[in-house]
């Protein structure tokens, strides 16, 4: 299973910050954007990742992740010179991937909580039970006529409809930006139509799919949050949200570092010297109470 991270547009409703920096390098709290939806990729057990992005912005990510080895994975990077719709980081992405399946998470959504339904989607994934070859997640929303929405057989998962922002929902669950697809997917991208504004849309990927009945869905559980972090407003509220998490709790969301040797993908030794190349900073000195924590467990 390999990884895409989609980390590209211009971030227009987040100006004039992305004249600075990209979204997705904005900070959510104490830690770049990107760390989230990477977080999740490797607590979902992937440790070779695209991320997708534009010329400009490319050498600041390399700068931030360098090659993921500080956190035991491998981190790839392509560009995205137009952004043409989600679909197209398939299509981007082709080579990266090599015929495997892939979990996409748009680089703007975070997600934290409980994360065995995506890693039971993963574990579904790659087994291809019954037919399975794409799985989209539903999430519960108040507003579902602000999203593309879902409609399945709570039994079976088996996915009935997606309808893009519709005017009388099926159901009140929203797919968030989150993808599991097998290998098929570029070849599929490659003889999609563009929408009537100019986009390979994502919806239109997944439709192929649910038109062969390979669809399935994964409901995310009630203790997770989603949050989208593409406004001023939103950006705010998930910088609180991890504020008051990690205040409380004394434990830092999307450390990547810890979660690397939680997972195994990295040992003490390594710890041990990413902890010494790290500035010194309360940051650091976190990363040293989790040594020492995880050495005595």
């Amino acid at each position: 299973m390999k990884g895409i991270i989609l980390a590209g547009g211009a971030g227009s409703r987040l100006y004039p910050l992305t004249s600075i920096v990209t979204k997705q390098l904005q900070p959510i709290y104490d830690k770049p954007m990107i760390y989230y939806p990477l977080s999740l990729l490797m607590m979902c057990g992937v440790r070779e990742v695209l991320i997708i992005t534009t010329e400009y912005d490319k050498p600041f990510f390399e700068n931030v992740l360098s090659d993921g080895a500080r956190f035991g994975i491998s981190i790839h990077f392509e560009v995205q010179a137009e952004p043409k719709g989600i679909a197209q980081a398939y299509l981007i992405g082709e080579k990266f991937l090599a015929g495997e399946d892939s979990i996409m998470v748009l680089g703007d959504n975070l997600f934290h909580g409980n994360f065995a339904s995506f890693r039971s989607a993963v574990k579904h994934q790659l087994a291809k039970e019954g037919g399975l070859r794409a799985q989209v997640f539903a999430y519960p929303v108040t507003d579902p006529e602000r999203y593309g929405v879902v409609e399945f057989d709570k039994k079976t998962k088996k996915v009935l409809s997606i309808v893009e922002k519709p005017e009388n929902p099926r159901s009140n669950y929203a797919i968030p930006g989150l993808y599991l697809m097998d290998g098929s997917a570029p070849e599929r991208a490659k003889v999609q139509k563009p929408s009537p504004r100019g986009e390979l849309e994502i919806t239109d990927l997944i439709q192929s799919y649910l038109d062969e009945d390979s669809l399935r869905v994964e409901v995310i559980s009630r203790g997770m949050a989603w949050l989208d972090t593409g406004t001023p407003q939103s950006l705010l509220e998930a910088s609180s949200y991890i504020a008051a998490l990690e205040q409380r709790q004394g434990f830092k969301v999307a450390c990547l570092e810890e979660i690397g040797l939680r997972m195994g993908f990295v040992d003490t030794d390594h710890f041990r010297k990413v902890i010494n190349d790290t500035p010194n900073s309360p940051y650091q000195d976190y990363l040293k109470i989790i040594l020492k924590e995880y050495e005595e467990e």
